[in-house]
C-alpha cells in the first residue's frame, strides 16, 4: 500500500515536471519517511521500560494490596498460554485489592513488532512493564535466591508474605496460592 502510493506521487512528480521547460522549476524533493527508516527512539513503546532498579519498588511494596508479578515473554509458550488465567485471576480479584503486573522480558527487537501487538489484541488487563536490564546474573537472585532465571515464574506478595513461584500456573493452582495471601 506504502509502494503503491509514493509510486503514485512519483508518477504525479514526474507528468508535471515533463512540461516544464526550466529545469530548476521541474525539481521537486519529497522526503518520505517509512516505519523502516525510524530509529527504535524515535517509535513510541506504550510501557514503562525498566533496569532492575527501576523495577524494584514494584517488587517491594508495603501498602495493603496483594501483587502478583509474573515474569513471561511473547516467544515462550508456557507464558502466553497461562495469561488467559491471570488475567480471569485479576478480573476476579481487582476489587479484593489484588494488582497484576506482568513484567515482559521481550527483547527489544521484539516491543514494537511482537509485544505492543500481542497486548493490545489480547487486550490484557494488568499493568504490564518491560525488564531492560542485560545483567541477568545480578537480578536474577536479587528476585528470589532459588530462581535459576526460567520463565514463566511468579512472585506474588504483600505486606506480610512473600512467595516466589519459578513454574507455571493453571487458573486453579494460581486462585489457591492468591487465596492464601488473602486470607490472611
Amino acid at each position: 500500500m506504502k509502494q503503491l502510493l509514493l509510486l503514485g506521487i512519483l508518477s504525479l512528480i514526474f507528468l508535471s515536471s515533463c512540461g516544464s521547460k526550466n529545469k530548476a522549476e521541474a525539481t521537486t524533493v519529497i522526503e518520505v519517511k517509512t516505519e523502516a527508516d525510524l530509529s527504535e527512539k524515535e517509535v513510541a513503546i506504550e510501557f514503562p521500560i525498566y533496569d532492575y532498579e527501576g523495577l524494584r519498588p514494584l517488587l517491594e511494596r508495603k501498602d495493603d494490596k496483594t501483587y502478583i508479578i509474573n515474569f513471561w515473554a511473547t516467544w515462550c509458550k508456557p507464558c502466553v498460554a497461562e495469561l488467559p488465567d491471570f488475567e480471569r485471576i485479576y478480573a476476579e480479584q481487582k476489587n479484593n485489592n489484588v494488582e497484576m503486573v506482568l513484567v515482559s522480558l521481550d527483547m527489544p527487537s521484539m516491543w514494537k513488532k511482537k509485544l505492543v501487538p500481542f497486548v493490545k489484541e489480547k487486550e490484557l488487563k494488568g499493568q504490564v512493564v518491560i525488564l531492560d536490564d542485560p545483567k541477568m546474573n545480578e537480578w536474577i537472585p536479587k528476585i528470589d535466591a532459588d530462581w535459576e532465571g526460567g520463565i514463566p515464574a511468579t512472585l506474588i506478595y504483600n505486606k506480610e508474605k512473600r512467595i516466589f513461584y519459578p513454574h507455571g500456573f493453571t487458573y486453579e493452582e494460581l486462585n489457591t496460592e492468591l487465596d492464601k495471601f488473602l486470607s490472611e
